[in-house]
């Protein structure tokens, strides 16, 4: 099924703006940045003129040719059955990270040909984006496309609700009948997570799985990418980094630990491995802030960190955890019911603010799950899986900091208690709207 993305209204602003420049779009392998590319092109242009490096090797020899805009534009034409035009033809680069040359282009489109309309994207892309080869700073635009967020899953799946917390004017208790419809929607959410090709399956009702073959054959092909892509000596340590990742959030403290990667493992030996896994966007590495002040990244302590996976859904597979296990009220599931719920809020926050949360250790006294930048506050966030939320750390900094406000996500309803809001977990898309509704009120 066709499941509306938010990123087809931001293309759509790009492609309006006067000061447009060819655009990157980056994220994740199979979150749907082709489909996006190529409905945003149905919806918006006459033509859509899709060019694709891996399938056509020919095209790279085009680019070795020549720089000239107008020139590549002549000989495109030859791949394409549809006219390129300046106003009326959406181009599409997808792949490119196959070709250097063709990443180089979008300066000389930007610069000598800004009226065409280019967008392009790649499986990999931030890899060769941060090699810095030929890369044409300044001249580009960018955006990410994430896995579907809650909010668009939502959508998708139950309109009614989604206008409902669309409407949300006031912060007040939710009726518990649709509470409890909220929270079904969450538990979904939890088993396919947000790629797309899961929710389909999700949401056209082909059982969990069908779900389950979809998550294992996106994790499947992310391990191909690993001895495809890199240099073999690093195979193995991206590898066990990317396995260790539920054995990692499964602990009480889930600061990052190398021994479990490997005993006896340096820090030094698995850094280039981190760096990779989080440009291919595949992970989110969270560092620990030295103190809460602005702004958040100068107190990063590079040396702690916990790092999360880009899906909740891939969490959960990768970590063998059955889907019956997220329905079902078990005890042998706490722990790491408690670390999807910290990727799931984690994945939340990073779509809607700027600067990527931290986490904050006072002395061993308090663990802060997750520090927000919110435009100049910085707002402390504690994490909990269930309705039990009873804790000492929110305290603990509210007594060092006194911050405007504190938020603690959830299974109990929304309520403000002072600076204390308690926002049910699957609201966490409208934790920004939320914090400004209490702001303006």
């Amino acid at each position: 099924m066709f499941i509306e993305r938010d990123i087809l209204k931001k293309l759509t602003e790009w492609k309006n703006s006067k000061k447009r420049k060819p655009l990157i779009l980056s994220g994740a392998r199979q979150t749907g940045k082709t489909l996006a590319m190529q409905t945003f092109g149905k919806r918006n242009f006459k033509y859509t003129a899709y060019f694709n490096f891996d399938e056509t090797e020919e095209l790279k020899h085009e680019f070795e040719q020549t720089k000239d805009p107008k020139r590549l534009i002549e000989r495109l034409s030859f791949y394409t059955d549809v006219p390129i035009d300046k106003r009326d033809t959406l181009i599409i680069f997808d792949e490119i990270q196959e070709c250097n040359k063709a990443l180089n282009s979008l300066k000389y489109f930007s610069e000598n040909a800004p009226e065409y309309c280019v967008v392009c994207a790649g499986s990999l892309l931030g890899v060769s984006l941060s090699k810095g080869d030929s890369f044409p700073v300044g001249k580009v635009d960018f955006m990410n496309l994430y896995p579907l967020t809650f909010s668009e899953f939502l959508a998708a799946q139950s309109n009614e609700l989604f206008l409902f917390i669309n409407n949300l004017s006031a912060i007040e208790t939710i009726p518990q009948i649709i509470f409890a419809k909220f929270k079904d929607v969450y538990q979904k959410y939890q088993i396919s997570g947000g790629m797309p090709a899961a929710v389909s399956e999700l949401l056209d009702n082909t059982g969990t799985n069908a779900v389950e073959e979809r998550l294992q054959g996106i994790l499947n092909s992310y391990v191909l990418d690993f001895a495809k892509h890199i240099e073999k000596a690093d195979i193995a340590r991206i590898s066990a980094i990317w396995n260790s990742v539920p054995s990692q959030l499964a602990k009480e403290n889930k600061k990052f630990i190398y021994k479990l990667v490997k005993p006896g493992a340096r820090a030094r030996e698995y850094e280039d491995a981190l760096l990779w896994l989080e440009h291919c966007g595949l992970i989110y590495r969270v560092f620990s802030a030295s103190k809460p002040a602005l702004p958040l990244r100068a107190y990063d302590d590079t040396t702690a960190f916990k790092i999360y996976l880009s899906d909740i859904g891939l969490l959960r597979k990768l970590a063998k955890l059955p889907a019956a296990a997220v329905l079902a009220d078990n005890n042998l599931f706490v722990e790491f019911k408690g670390a999807l719920a910290e990727n799931f809020v984690l994945q939340s926050l990073i779509t809607q603010f700027e600067v990527k949360p931290r986490y904050w250790v006072s002395q061993g006294k308090a663990e802060i799950d997750f520090l927000l930048q919110n435009d100049i506050d910085i707002v402390p966030i504690e994490v909990k899986s269930a309705a039990n939320v009873s804790s000492k750390s929110l305290s603990v900094y509210d007594k060092e900091y006194s911050p405007e406000f504190r938020i603690r996500y959830s299974l109990n309803n929304l309520k403000c208690d002072g600076n204390l809001i308690n926002i049910p977990i699957f609201f966490a898309d409208w934790t920004k709207r939320i914090l400004s509704v209490l702001a303006d009120g």
